[in-house]
């Protein structure tokens, strides 16, 4: 399955937040994760193979939506080639009852674990924290500062 570039990705988000906005406008009330989710699957789905966050009145949720449309909701969710070395360290170490500062150290080590196995991984990350209220900027991370010692 191909990853889409960082410009796909920008377009994709830009539209989908246009359409958010303008449904929140015409009914008054923001959409759902669920249907957010199922409106990237729709738009997607002509540019198959070719691949986002929301938050919505029931409380934060993480949908990822594959590049054949197919929506998948979860509570950690790793994308990508190296996403086997990210989930074992995230299967270990996540919980429910995780502050978010040790939330963050887990999500960096896994990320950094990915990246350092896998050749095709990049060197910077940026994690997010998703509440009720929306999503922040946790931290930004260059992965070859803190394998080299940095």
């Amino acid at each position: 399955m191909p990853a889409c570039s960082g410009a796909d990705c920008m377009l994709w988000e830009r539209i989908l937040t246009r359409e958010i906005r303008l449904y929140q406008l015409r009914h008054g009330r923001r959409l759902s994760v669920g249907a957010s989710a199922k409106l990237l699957s729709f738009m997607l789905h002509p540019f198959k193979e070719y691949g986002s966050t929301a938050v919505c009145r029931s409380g934060p949720r993480v949908c990822y939506v594959c590049s054949d449309g197919l929506v998948i909701k979860a509570e950690v969710i790793s994308v990508g080639s190296g996403s086997p070395y990210a989930y074992s360290v995230l299967d270990d170490g996540w919980r429910w009852s995780m502050g978010v500062d040790e939330a963050v150290v887990l999500a960096r080590e896994a990320v950094y674990r990915a990246t350092h196995r896998d050749a095709y991984s990049g060197n910077n990350v940026d994690l997010f924290h998703i509440t009720e209220r929306g999503w922040s900027p946790s931290l930004t991370v260059k992965l070859h500062q803190r394998h080299d010692g940095k």
